[in-house]
Protein backbone atom coordinates (compact mmCIF):
# COMPACT_ATOMS: atom_id res chain seq x y z
CA UNK A 1 0.00 0.00 0.00
CA UNK A 2 1.48 3.33 -1.06
CA UNK A 3 1.85 6.17 1.42
CA UNK A 4 0.08 9.51 0.92
CA UNK A 5 2.14 12.27 -0.66
CA UNK A 6 2.69 15.32 1.56
CA UNK A 7 4.84 18.38 0.82
CA UNK A 8 6.90 19.95 3.59
CA UNK A 9 7.92 23.59 3.21
CA UNK A 10 10.62 24.68 5.62
CA UNK A 11 10.89 28.31 6.69
CA UNK A 12 13.24 27.87 9.62
CA UNK A 13 12.33 28.37 13.26
CA UNK A 14 13.09 26.29 16.33
CA UNK A 15 12.21 23.05 14.57
CA UNK A 16 14.95 23.73 12.03
CA UNK A 17 17.54 24.76 14.60
CA UNK A 18 20.48 22.82 16.00
CA UNK A 19 21.87 24.09 19.29
CA UNK A 20 25.32 23.74 20.79
CA UNK A 21 24.42 20.55 22.61
CA UNK A 22 21.54 18.35 23.79
CA UNK A 23 20.82 20.60 26.79
CA UNK A 24 20.77 23.83 24.78
CA UNK A 25 17.01 24.39 24.75
CA UNK A 26 16.80 28.19 25.01
CA UNK A 27 19.71 30.06 23.41
CA UNK A 28 20.13 27.68 20.48
CA UNK A 29 19.71 30.53 18.00
CA UNK A 30 23.15 31.79 18.92
CA UNK A 31 24.65 28.71 17.27
CA UNK A 32 23.38 29.90 13.88
CA UNK A 33 22.81 26.35 12.63
CA UNK A 34 19.47 26.16 10.85
CA UNK A 35 18.40 23.28 8.63
CA UNK A 36 16.47 23.47 5.37
CA UNK A 37 13.42 21.30 4.71
CA UNK A 38 15.33 18.37 3.19
CA UNK A 39 17.82 18.46 6.05
CA UNK A 40 15.01 18.40 8.61
CA UNK A 41 13.50 15.33 6.95
CA UNK A 42 16.93 13.68 6.95
CA UNK A 43 17.32 14.55 10.64
CA UNK A 44 13.92 13.02 11.38
CA UNK A 45 13.75 10.06 8.95
CA UNK A 46 10.78 8.66 10.88
CA UNK A 47 8.65 11.13 8.92
CA UNK A 48 8.96 8.87 5.90
CA UNK A 49 7.13 6.10 7.79
CA UNK A 50 3.86 8.03 7.60
CA UNK A 51 4.02 9.68 4.17
CA UNK A 52 5.93 10.13 0.96
CA UNK A 53 7.37 13.50 1.96
CA UNK A 54 8.38 16.07 -0.64
CA UNK A 55 10.75 18.52 1.06
CA UNK A 56 10.58 22.05 -0.33
CA UNK A 57 13.28 24.60 0.43
CA UNK A 58 11.89 28.05 1.00
CA UNK A 59 14.32 30.19 2.96
CA UNK A 60 15.28 30.08 6.58
CA UNK A 61 14.04 33.19 8.33
CA UNK A 62 13.25 33.92 11.98
CA UNK A 63 9.50 34.04 12.29
CA UNK A 64 9.87 37.48 13.88
CA UNK A 65 10.83 38.65 10.38
CA UNK A 66 7.93 37.09 8.46
CA UNK A 67 5.30 39.33 6.93
CA UNK A 68 3.14 39.89 3.87
CA UNK A 69 5.80 39.20 1.22
CA UNK A 70 6.54 35.80 2.75
CA UNK A 71 2.85 34.98 3.17
CA UNK A 72 2.26 35.76 -0.49
CA UNK A 73 5.29 33.68 -1.52
CA UNK A 74 4.12 30.75 0.61
CA UNK A 75 0.69 30.88 -1.03
CA UNK A 76 2.34 30.85 -4.45
CA UNK A 77 4.49 27.88 -3.41
CA UNK A 78 1.41 25.98 -2.25
CA UNK A 79 -0.37 26.71 -5.53
CA UNK A 80 2.65 25.51 -7.48
CA UNK A 81 2.91 22.28 -5.47
CA UNK A 82 -0.74 21.47 -6.12
CA UNK A 83 -0.26 22.11 -9.85
CA UNK A 84 2.88 19.96 -10.02
CA UNK A 85 1.55 17.09 -7.90
CA UNK A 86 -2.12 16.36 -8.63
CA UNK A 87 -2.00 13.47 -6.13
CA UNK A 88 -0.75 15.64 -3.27
CA UNK A 89 -2.69 14.87 -0.09
CA UNK A 90 -1.63 17.88 1.93
CA UNK A 91 0.99 20.52 2.70
CA UNK A 92 2.90 21.11 5.92
CA UNK A 93 4.71 24.40 6.63
CA UNK A 94 7.45 24.39 9.25
CA UNK A 95 7.48 27.73 11.05
CA UNK A 96 8.92 29.55 14.04
CA UNK A 97 6.41 29.82 16.83
CA UNK A 98 6.65 33.61 17.34
CA UNK A 99 4.29 34.46 14.48
CA UNK A 100 3.03 30.97 13.62
CA UNK A 101 -0.56 31.82 14.53
CA UNK A 102 -0.50 34.91 12.31
CA UNK A 103 0.80 33.02 9.28
CA UNK A 104 -1.80 30.29 9.80
CA UNK A 105 -4.61 32.88 10.09
CA UNK A 106 -3.48 34.79 7.01
CA UNK A 107 -3.31 31.58 4.96
CA UNK A 108 -6.71 30.56 6.31
CA UNK A 109 -8.17 33.80 4.94
CA UNK A 110 -6.43 33.75 1.56
CA UNK A 111 -5.53 30.24 0.41
CA UNK A 112 -7.54 28.90 -2.52
CA UNK A 113 -6.35 25.29 -2.55
CA UNK A 114 -8.62 22.45 -1.46
CA UNK A 115 -6.07 20.20 0.21
CA UNK A 116 -5.17 20.71 3.89
CA UNK A 117 -2.45 23.13 4.93
CA UNK A 118 -0.95 22.45 8.35
CA UNK A 119 1.44 24.86 10.06
CA UNK A 120 3.79 23.34 12.63
CA UNK A 121 6.64 24.39 14.86
CA UNK A 122 8.38 23.27 18.02
CA UNK A 123 9.32 24.69 21.38
CA UNK A 124 12.71 22.98 21.50
CA UNK A 125 15.32 22.59 18.77
CA UNK A 126 15.82 19.36 16.89
CA UNK A 127 19.15 18.85 18.68
CA UNK A 128 17.67 18.86 22.19
CA UNK A 129 17.45 15.64 24.18
CA UNK A 130 13.78 16.44 24.85
CA UNK A 131 12.89 17.95 21.48
CA UNK A 132 9.26 18.04 20.44
CA UNK A 133 10.23 18.80 16.84
CA UNK A 134 10.17 15.26 15.48
CA UNK A 135 6.82 14.23 16.91
CA UNK A 136 5.21 17.55 16.03
CA UNK A 137 6.39 17.20 12.43
CA UNK A 138 5.24 13.60 12.14
CA UNK A 139 1.83 14.48 13.53
CA UNK A 140 1.50 17.49 11.24
CA UNK A 141 2.25 15.26 8.25
CA UNK A 142 -0.31 12.72 9.43
CA UNK A 143 -2.95 15.40 9.85
CA UNK A 144 -2.20 16.94 6.44
CA UNK A 145 -2.63 13.51 4.86
CA UNK A 146 -5.88 12.81 6.70
CA UNK A 147 -9.03 12.92 4.55
CA UNK A 148 -10.90 14.32 7.58
CA UNK A 149 -8.67 17.41 7.51
CA UNK A 150 -10.13 18.54 4.19
CA UNK A 151 -12.54 21.39 4.62
CA UNK A 152 -11.21 22.31 8.05
CA UNK A 153 -9.27 25.32 6.81
CA UNK A 154 -5.65 25.90 7.75
CA UNK A 155 -4.66 23.94 10.84
CA UNK A 156 -1.96 24.17 13.49
CA UNK A 157 -0.56 20.98 15.00
CA UNK A 158 1.53 21.10 18.17
CA UNK A 159 1.84 18.87 21.22
CA UNK A 160 -0.46 16.20 19.71
CA UNK A 161 -3.27 18.78 19.38
CA UNK A 162 -5.05 19.99 16.24
CA UNK A 163 -6.11 23.63 16.35
CA UNK A 164 -8.05 25.86 13.97
CA UNK A 165 -6.15 28.85 12.63
CA UNK A 166 -8.74 31.37 13.80
CA UNK A 167 -8.63 30.55 17.51
CA UNK A 168 -5.14 29.22 18.20
CA UNK A 169 -2.59 31.42 19.96
CA UNK A 170 0.76 31.07 21.70
CA UNK A 171 0.20 31.38 25.45
CA UNK A 172 3.54 30.53 27.11
CA UNK A 173 7.17 31.34 26.41
CA UNK A 174 8.81 27.97 27.03
CA UNK A 175 6.23 25.32 27.87
CA UNK A 176 5.45 22.53 25.40
CA UNK A 177 1.69 23.12 25.67
CA UNK A 178 2.04 26.76 24.63
CA UNK A 179 -0.47 26.70 21.72
CA UNK A 180 -4.04 26.87 22.97
CA UNK A 181 -7.45 27.78 21.57
CA UNK A 182 -9.10 29.88 24.31
CA UNK A 183 -12.85 29.55 24.83
CA UNK A 184 -13.39 26.74 22.32
CA UNK A 185 -10.51 24.26 22.59
CA UNK A 186 -8.92 21.94 20.08
CA UNK A 187 -10.51 20.50 16.95
CA UNK A 188 -9.00 17.10 17.62
CA UNK A 189 -5.89 15.12 18.46
CA UNK A 190 -3.14 13.31 16.62
CA UNK A 191 -2.96 10.18 18.74
CA UNK A 192 -0.68 7.22 18.20
CA UNK A 193 -3.34 5.11 16.57
CA UNK A 194 -5.40 7.71 14.73
CA UNK A 195 -5.97 11.31 13.75
CA UNK A 196 -9.24 12.11 15.51
CA UNK A 197 -11.39 15.19 14.87
CA UNK A 198 -14.27 16.11 17.18
CA UNK A 199 -15.51 19.46 15.90
CA UNK A 200 -15.07 21.79 12.93
CA UNK A 201 -14.72 25.56 12.63
CA UNK A 202 -17.94 27.49 12.07
CA UNK A 203 -16.61 30.64 10.36
CA UNK A 204 -15.69 30.74 6.63
CA UNK A 205 -12.20 29.42 6.02
CA UNK A 206 -9.81 28.40 3.26
CA UNK A 207 -10.42 27.87 0.44
CA UNK A 208 -13.88 29.46 0.61
CA UNK A 209 -13.14 33.08 1.50
CA UNK A 210 -13.60 36.37 -0.33
CA UNK A 211 -10.00 37.59 -0.23
CA UNK A 212 -7.70 37.40 -3.26
CA UNK A 213 -4.22 38.84 -2.77
CA UNK A 214 -2.69 37.85 -6.11
CA UNK A 215 -2.64 41.43 -7.39
CA UNK A 216 -1.52 43.02 -4.11
CA UNK A 217 2.03 44.23 -3.63
CA UNK A 218 1.47 45.17 -0.02
CA UNK A 219 -1.28 45.45 2.57
CA UNK A 220 -2.67 48.71 3.92
CA UNK A 221 -0.84 49.76 7.07
CA UNK A 222 -2.61 48.65 10.24
CA UNK A 223 -1.09 49.19 13.68
CA UNK A 224 -1.92 47.94 17.18
CA UNK A 225 -2.07 50.16 20.25
CA UNK A 226 -1.86 48.39 23.61
CA UNK A 227 -3.85 49.75 26.55
CA UNK A 228 -2.22 50.29 29.94
CA UNK A 229 -3.03 52.38 32.98
CA UNK A 230 -2.37 55.98 32.02
CA UNK A 231 -1.96 55.49 28.26
CA UNK A 232 -2.49 58.88 26.64
CA UNK A 233 -2.76 58.33 22.88
CA UNK A 234 0.88 59.04 22.00
CA UNK A 235 1.12 55.74 20.10
CA UNK A 236 -2.12 56.45 18.25
CA UNK A 237 -0.88 59.83 17.10
CA UNK A 238 2.39 58.26 15.95
CA UNK A 239 0.50 55.67 13.92
CA UNK A 240 -1.62 58.40 12.35
CA UNK A 241 1.53 60.30 11.39
CA UNK A 242 3.01 57.12 9.91
CA UNK A 243 0.05 56.77 7.54
CA UNK A 244 -1.98 54.06 9.24
CA UNK A 245 -5.21 53.17 7.43
CA UNK A 246 -6.43 51.15 10.38
CA UNK A 247 -5.70 50.83 14.08
CA UNK A 248 -6.54 47.92 16.37
CA UNK A 249 -6.97 48.82 20.02
CA UNK A 250 -5.79 46.03 22.33
CA UNK A 251 -7.93 47.43 25.09
CA UNK A 252 -8.87 46.56 28.63
CA UNK A 253 -11.41 43.75 28.93
CA UNK A 254 -14.16 43.63 27.82
CA UNK A 255 -13.22 46.29 25.26
CA UNK A 256 -12.33 49.87 26.10
CA UNK A 257 -9.25 51.98 26.78
CA UNK A 258 -8.03 54.92 28.86
CA UNK A 259 -9.60 58.36 28.28
CA UNK A 260 -6.53 59.90 26.67
CA UNK A 261 -6.12 57.07 24.22
CA UNK A 262 -9.84 56.94 23.51
CA UNK A 263 -9.74 60.62 22.57
CA UNK A 264 -6.85 60.00 20.17
CA UNK A 265 -8.67 57.05 18.61
CA UNK A 266 -11.75 59.22 18.08
CA UNK A 267 -9.53 61.72 16.27
CA UNK A 268 -8.26 58.86 14.11
CA UNK A 269 -11.81 57.94 13.11
CA UNK A 270 -12.50 61.57 12.22
CA UNK A 271 -9.38 61.47 10.01
CA UNK A 272 -10.78 58.49 8.08
CA UNK A 273 -8.84 55.75 9.89
CA UNK A 274 -10.76 52.59 10.74
CA UNK A 275 -10.51 51.71 14.45
CA UNK A 276 -11.29 48.19 15.65
CA UNK A 277 -11.65 47.47 19.36
CA UNK A 278 -10.08 44.24 20.54
CA UNK A 279 -8.89 43.31 24.02
CA UNK A 280 -5.62 42.42 25.69
CA UNK A 281 -7.39 39.79 27.84
CA UNK A 282 -6.57 36.83 25.58
CA UNK A 283 -10.08 35.41 25.69
CA UNK A 284 -13.66 36.47 25.08
CA UNK A 285 -15.62 38.80 22.80
CA UNK A 286 -15.70 42.53 22.60
CA UNK A 287 -19.14 44.04 22.13
CA UNK A 288 -20.21 47.24 20.40
CA UNK A 289 -21.32 49.29 23.37
CA UNK A 290 -23.00 52.66 23.02
CA UNK A 291 -19.70 54.43 23.67
CA UNK A 292 -17.97 52.45 20.91
CA UNK A 293 -20.82 53.09 18.49
CA UNK A 294 -20.81 56.79 19.30
CA UNK A 295 -17.04 56.93 18.72
CA UNK A 296 -17.34 55.10 15.39
CA UNK A 297 -15.24 52.14 16.53
CA UNK A 298 -15.80 48.65 15.14
CA UNK A 299 -15.28 45.48 17.17
CA UNK A 300 -12.98 42.50 16.71
CA UNK A 301 -15.45 39.97 18.15
CA UNK A 302 -13.17 37.42 19.86
CA UNK A 303 -10.14 37.83 17.59
CA UNK A 304 -6.98 38.70 19.47
CA UNK A 305 -5.29 41.96 18.45
CA UNK A 306 -2.70 40.40 16.13
CA UNK A 307 -5.35 38.47 14.23
CA UNK A 308 -7.73 41.43 14.15
CA UNK A 309 -4.90 43.41 12.57
CA UNK A 310 -4.56 40.90 9.72
CA UNK A 311 -8.30 40.75 9.04
CA UNK A 312 -8.55 44.55 9.11
CA UNK A 313 -5.65 44.90 6.66
CA UNK A 314 -7.27 42.42 4.26
CA UNK A 315 -10.63 44.17 4.64
CA UNK A 316 -9.03 47.55 3.88
CA UNK A 317 -7.50 46.07 0.75
CA UNK A 318 -11.01 45.78 -0.72
CA UNK A 319 -13.07 48.50 1.01
CA UNK A 320 -12.94 51.59 3.20
CA UNK A 321 -16.62 51.40 4.12
CA UNK A 322 -16.97 50.86 7.91
CA UNK A 323 -20.27 49.03 7.47
CA UNK A 324 -18.70 46.60 5.03
CA UNK A 325 -15.68 46.11 7.28
CA UNK A 326 -18.06 45.49 10.18
CA UNK A 327 -19.72 42.76 8.07
CA UNK A 328 -16.33 41.19 7.36
CA UNK A 329 -15.53 40.99 11.08
CA UNK A 330 -18.94 39.47 11.79
CA UNK A 331 -18.35 36.93 9.01
CA UNK A 332 -14.81 35.79 9.77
Amino acid sequence: MSLPKVAFIGTGGTMASLGRGPLDIQDYGAAGNVMHADEIIAHWPQTTLVADVIPVRYRNIPSTGIGFSDWKALLATCDQLVAEHPDLAGIVIGHGTATLEETAWFLNLTSKIAIPIVVVGSQRPSSAVSSDAGMNLINAIRVAASPEARGMGVLVVMNDEIHGAREVTKTATLRMQTFRSPDFGVLGHADGDAVAFYRQPMRPRAPNTEFDITALETLPRVDITYAFAGCDGTAVRAFMAAGAKGIVSAGFAPGFTAPGEAAALKDAVKAGIVVVQSTRAGSGRTFRSKSLRDAGFLIADNLNPQKARILLALALSVTNDPDEINRIFRTY
